[in-house]
């Protein structure tokens, strides 16, 4: 069985005011693109092909746009952690670290009355310290590293790296769901003169890619990550071009679409 699960970052503003430090009125507004015509389009096509997803969604985006994030959770797509404010925990002191994410938990559950229970960083890197905030905080996955491919593993807390060797800790209670720029839409699609990302591939040479990844993911009856981003796949064309992704992977035997709420509880449930 290959499971497929369809993910958005729904960083709306945040990802201009913290990651790019960018403010300025046409800078945000690209932001603003994934709230007023990403979601709505993307959150419709999701219904037409009876799919639900999760959206990972900094708790700026919740408080500033809480309308749209409600809607997302009510059509039933899991709503996760992704920063306070797209922010990087890499460095940041681990009291910090643990304020923000508890913050970010408490405001995701105050707009859509659930307690997420995964996080995604928004910098797909992570502190020393994150794995064991995550278990503290009682949360069940994380979606942020790359030791894989199509296969979901526990995540490890305690490694320590030196000049001449790699000391693995233990594992955690976190399940990681990898990822990868491969499937991620914003190397593909995302143009920016600084810093220079050249983007604007076609969504032809696009559904190419991501269909031979499945293509293989299914061959290891794999789990299928894929990340887009509402004020990028949002536009009309790339929609269309992921909806007849979909149909493909939904035309293959033995194909089934979770959360990544959902995908975790059966990665434990089979060991």
């Amino acid at each position: 069985m290959t499971t497929v699960c369809l993910t958005f970052d729904f960083d709306a503003v945040a990802i201009w005011f913290s990651t790019f430090k960018q403010t300025t009125p046409t800078a945000l507004s690209r932001g603003e693109y994934g709230v007023r015509a990403g979601i709505p389009r993307i959150l419709a096509m999701l219904s037409r092909q009876d799919v639900r997803a999760t959206f990972f969604t900094p708790a700026h985006t919740a408080r500033n746009f809480g309308a749209a994030v409600k809607a997302i959770s009510a059509a039933g797509h899991e709503v996760a952690a992704h920063g306070f404010v797209h922010e990087t925990p890499v460095g940041l002191p681990i009291e910090e670290e643990r304020d923000l994410l508890h913050r970010s938990l408490d405001v995701l559950e105050s707009v859509t009355g659930k307690r997420p229970r995964g996080y995604r960083s928004p910098a797909w890197d992570l502190s020393d310290n994150t794995i064991s905030l995550l278990e503290e905080a009682g949360l069940h996955y994380d979606s942020s590293m790359m030791a894989n491919d199509f296969r979901p593993y526990f995540a490890r807390k305690g490694d320590v790296m030196t000049e001449d060797r790699l000391t693995f800790g233990s594992d955690s209670s976190i399940v990681e769901f990898p990822v990868a720029w491969e499937l991620d839409d914003y190397p593909y699609f995302h143009w920016s003169a600084r810093p220079i990302n050249p983007g604007l591939r076609s969504t032809e040479d696009v559904f190419s890619v991501w269909k031979a990844e499945f293509d293989a993911a299914h061959a290891e009856d794999g789990v299928f990550t894929l990340t887009c981003h509402p004020e990028i796949s949002g536009r009309a064309p790339r929609v269309a071009m992921l909806e007849r992704l979909i149909e493909h992977m939904r035309a293959q035997p033995g194909v089934r679409f979770a959360t990544m709420d959902e995908a975790a509880r059966q990665f434990k449930s089979a060991l």
